[in-house]
């Protein structure tokens, strides 16, 4: 094991080869504040605890290569944790901005997800604020996580299977998404590793039995590449690139294949050096075409992202061409800097910041993080969201692959893949989206809830009559789509509620009485309403006709009210009929379904499985169960005397481990 001045050294040697500003008065500041602020403090291991902040700041610099702001906060991101020292000390010795970036992964620090969704949500929210605010946070957070991984055998058995499942729940997708290729792939072989020690050892396996063959296969198709290569006269370097156990083991689960099922394990990177960027683009299409003439090509599987780069800053040609054995091999060509791009994400754009750049691309990618960003903020903006739907956003906004989709006048819209026409028409204006009553994509007329592809061309088609409906919800898949459906209908209710109130109050005037925060308790209690507003929108909405019976509930109360009920509404008022008339109907078992959602964990369906057998002795009449990404999805169909013991089903199965959604459906 290295000492901290061994790691030290190492930070400062790696720092002074990086094309950044040399700053290393600066690094020696922090490194001698951090010290002083653990001295004496060691990790469970026994190590002393300047290690692990050592490692992060050398992950910072040397694998995602930040600059001697970022390493400095990596230095001292842990120095106001469990010591004297205050964020103003920081402040006063190495400047706000430094300053600032610690404070936000001084607040980030510890778990993400613990027991309840709501409190999870909260910490989602303020890692996302902080990111919002300055990007570095987040990316230093990352290599917090990748150190912590690294050495996860050190960790308590409970805090392991944790680290592990928000590792690849959160940490992992935000590198891919940051362009993090490298660090994602690592992160989720160590989360893989330890959670299924024995699926991540027979692939490691498999990987070891079937090198030599993969190794005869990269050469044999290489070769004649790298002859033409020479030709052309450009420099260039070659690398089989091995799909990673966790990529793999992913992909057997999705499509429901044996490892000798997947055949692009192998792919070929071409990484090459243009004379200057000028000729980056040219190069790589010259390169392209000496390889097209060499194999044959997989005409749907040519993949363009110079022209569209991803949405993280990723630029490369990718083309898939057979091999003279008989087997289809991607091949991603692209140059130096793109590999750079490829490898670090956003981090690496600072490193070529000042160089000559005339496509824009940085410009490209400045723009996408800042659109990135903005999805963050449109997400966060939502004031009340369900916790799991919060979540869901996250997953499906954030980390989800993009598609590209054509206006009619031929402009590019980058979409989340799984979108529908209905968030695309949000996408675009939220007027568009509020009143579309329809879509055409390639010129076919299609419902709101369509799914697009990449290359669809989409016109949304709209109606000045139109207006939001609470079923929307059900398939848009943007937060902010989802936003400004729920803004718009929480207007309109608010709208039904004032019209509702109206109503009511016309009506108890005629009566000779007002309206009370009594009478409208009794009201909704009689009605069960769940809510005053909820009460006045079914008024408004003429499910509530007010008649003899309301009035003796707002005189007397639901339970003295009397029980000849209007036909309309007779079944809201069970709880108020003779014993022997609510017999009738209360006796039958009636059938429920139930929907679960969760962080996934060993035992999980044990656990839901257990307390509908043995504490509520109830046959389940049908169970759905499923698990992806980390989250454990159930729906259970069951039945039950009424909506009380249902109730107390509900609660009970939200303090289930890990449980953090339970509804009726």
């Amino acid at each position: 094991m290295q000492t901290t001045d061994e790691l030290y050294e190492s930070l400062v040697k790696g720092y002074m080869e990086s094309a950044h500003r040399k700053k290393v008065d600066l690094i020696q500041k922090a490194y001698n504040f951090a010290c002083h602020a653990h001295e004496g403090a060691t990790r469970p291991c026994g190590e002393p605890y300047m290690i692990h902040p050592l490692s992060v700041a050398i992950i910072a610099s040397q694998e995602m290569g930040l600059g001697s702001t970022s390493i400095c906060a990596a230095l001292l991101h842990d120095s106001i944790k469990d010591t004297d020292y205050t964020i103003d000390d920081i402040e006063n010795i190495f400047g706000t901005k430094i300053a600032q970036i610690v404070d936000g992964l001084t607040k980030l620090s510890g778990g993400i997800f613990g027991a309840q969704a709501e409190a999870d949500a909260e910490k989602l929210k303020k890692l996302l604020l902080t990111m919002s605010e300055d990007i570095r946070v987040i990316l230093i957070k990352i290599c917090d996580r990748l150190d912590n991984m690294r050495h996860i055998e050190r960790e308590e058995k409970e805090k392991r299977s944790k680290i592990a499942g928000e590792t690849l729940y959160l940490y992992a997708p935000l590198a891919n998404r940051l362009g993090l290729n490298t660090i994602k792939s690592e992160l989720e072989d160590l989360a893989f590793r330890y959670e299924y020690p024995k699926e991540y050892a027979k692939i490691e396996k498999n990987l070891q039995h079937t090198n030599a063959q993969r190794e005869t296969l990269f050469e044999a198709f290489t070769a004649p590449i790298r002859k033409e290569l020479d030709k052309m006269g450009i420099k260039y370097t070659i690398k089989a690139r091995v799909k990673s156990p966790y990529s793999i083991w992913n992909k057997m689960q999705k499509k429901n294949v044996s490892f000798d099922e997947i055949y692009d394990i192998l792919a070929v990177r071409i990484i090459y050096e243009p004379k200057s960027r000028e000729d980056e683009v040219d190069d790589c299409f010259r390169i392209y075409v000496a390889l097209s003439r060499m194999y044959k090509s997989h005409p749907g599987r040519l993949r363009d992202w110079l022209s569209h780069p991803k949405a993280n800053g990723y630029r490369a040609l990718h083309v898939t061409l057979m091999s003279k054995q008989g087997q289809w091999i991607e091949v991603q060509i692209r140059s130096t800097h793109m590999d750079d791009i490829a490898e670090q994400g956003f981090a690496a754009h600072w490193k070529y910041k000042d160089d000559a750049d005339p496509m824009n691309t940085e410009k490209v990618t400045e723009d996408e993080l800042n659109g990135w960003l903005q999805t963050i903020k449109e997400i966060l903006d939502d004031p009340q969201p369900d916790a799991m739907d919060f979540l869901d956003a996250i997953k499906l906004n954030l980390f989800a692959s993009e598609i590209f989709v054509f206006t009619p006048k031929g402009d590019i819209i980058t979409m989340p893949a799984n979108c529908t026409a209905l968030d695309f028409a949000f996408q675009i204006h939220t007027f568009l989206g509020t009143h579309c009553i329809g879509a055409k994509v390639n010129h076919r007329l299609v419902p709101l809830s369509q799914h697009l592809k990449g290359g669809d061309q989409v016109e949304i088609i709209t109606s000045s009559s139109q207006h939001v409906h609470p079923d929307w919800l059900n398939y848009v898949t943007t937060a902010k789509a989802r936003n400004k459906i729920q803004s718009l209908l929480r207007k309109q209710e608010r709208e039904q509620a004032r019209a509702g109130e109206e109503i009511l109050k016309a009506w108890l005037e005629q009566n000779g009485l007002t309206i009370t925060t009594q009478s409208l308790d009794r009201l909704r209690e009689s009605h069960m309403s769940g809510t005053n507003e909820r009460l006045l929108i079914d008024i408004a909405n003429g499910d509530i006709t007010l008649d003899q019976r309301d009035l003796n509930c707002v005189l007397y109360g639901p339970k003295n009210a009397d029980n000849k009920l209007h036909k309309k509404g007779w079944r809201r008022y069970v709880p108020f009929m003779k014993a022997k008339e609510a017999k009738v109907i209360t006796e039958r078992d009636i059938t429920y379904t139930i929907s679960l959602r969760g962080i996934d964990r060993k035992g999980m369906l044990k656990d839901v499985s257990t307390l509908l057998y043995e504490q509520f002795d109830i046959n389940i009449l049908k169970l759905n169960i499923q698990t992806n990404d980390g989250i454990f999805s159930c729906e259970a169909v069951f039945k039950v005397r009424d909506n009380t013991i249902l109730d107390t089903i509900i609660q009970k199965m939200k303090e289930i481990e890990g449980i953090k959604k339970v509804q009726k459906k």
